[in-house]
C-alpha cells in the first residue's frame, strides 16, 4: 500500500480534500490492480492522510506515474507537503462497518527488521482480539516495511466520541504491544475518516 501524509496551510486543507475527493481517489481507484483508498483528516494543524491499497506489489509500482500528477496537484492546492511511503499490511481486520467520521488512531512504531514475522503474529494474537472486545471497535490494520521495520498500527473507532473514550484501553494496547513484540512506539496521531473504499485483497 501507498501511505501519503500531507501536510498543508489549515486554511487552504479544504479545498485540497475536495480535490482529492473529486480527481484523485477515482483516479486511483480506477488503476488497474486497485484494492481502493482511504482519506483522513485534522484540520487544526492542516494534516491529511491519503492511503491507496493494491493487489501486489507490481500493480503499485505501475501505478506510480499516474498517481504522482494528482498528488502533486493535490499538495499544490494545500500550499503544503508530502511524504509517500510503502509499505505492506499483513493485518486487516473488519469488525463493523466504517463510516465517514469515524476516528482513526494512527500509532508509528518500529520492529527490529528481522524479527517483523514473528512481531505481526504477537500483534494479531494480542493486540486484535483486545481491540476487537472493546465497544465502538470497527477496525484495525497493521502497515509493515520489512525491511526497516518500520510499522503503523492504525484502529478505527465509530466516531470521535469513541475514539476520544477509548485513549486508556489504546494505552493498555500500546504496553501490551511492546511487551509482546519487542517494538518501539515513535508517535500516536488521530484523524477523522474522510471516506474509504479500502478492502482486502
Amino acid at each position: 500500500m501507498r501511505f501519503n501524509l500531507i501536510t498543508a496551510d489549515p486554511v487552504k486543507l479544504g479545498d485540497s480534500i475536495k480535490f482529492i475527493e473529486s480527481e484523485v481517489r477515482p483516479q486511483v481507484e480506477g488503476q488497474p490492480g486497485s484494492l481502493g483508498t482511504a482519506l483522513y483528516t485534522n484540520p487544526e494543524p492542516g494534516l491529511a492522510i491519503l492511503e491507496s491499497f493494491w493487489a501486489s506489489e507490481e500493480a503499485l509500482r505501475a501505478s506510480e506515474h499516474q498517481v504522482a500528477t494528482g498528488r502533486r496537484e493535490a499538495v499544490q492546492r494545500a500550499a503544503g507537503t508530502v511524504s509517500v511511503e510503502r509499505f505492506e499490511v499483513p493485518v486487516f481486520e473488519l469488525e463493523a462497518p466504517v463510516r465517514s467520521g469515524a476516528g482513526l488512531r494512527l500509532t508509528r512504531m518500529d520492529f527490529e527488521p528481522g524479527s517483523v514475522e514473528d512481531a505481526v503474529e504477537a500483534y494479531g494474537d494480542t493486540a486484535v482480539p483486545w481491540l476487537a472486545d472493546t465497544d465502538g471497535f470497527c477496525s484495525t490494520l497493521l502497515l509493515v516495511d520489512e525491511t526497516t521495520g518500520h510499522a503503523i498500527s492504525e484502529t478505527l473507532w465509530r466516531d470521535k466520541e469513541v475514539l476520544a473514550a477509548t485513549r486508556s484501553v489504546a494505552a493498555a494496547v500500546r504496553v501490551e504491544t511492546v511487551a509482546s513484540t519487542g517494538c518501539v512506539i515513535r508517535a500516536v496521531e488521530e484523524y477523522g475518516l474522510v471516506a474509504t473504499s479500502a478492502r482486502k485483497a
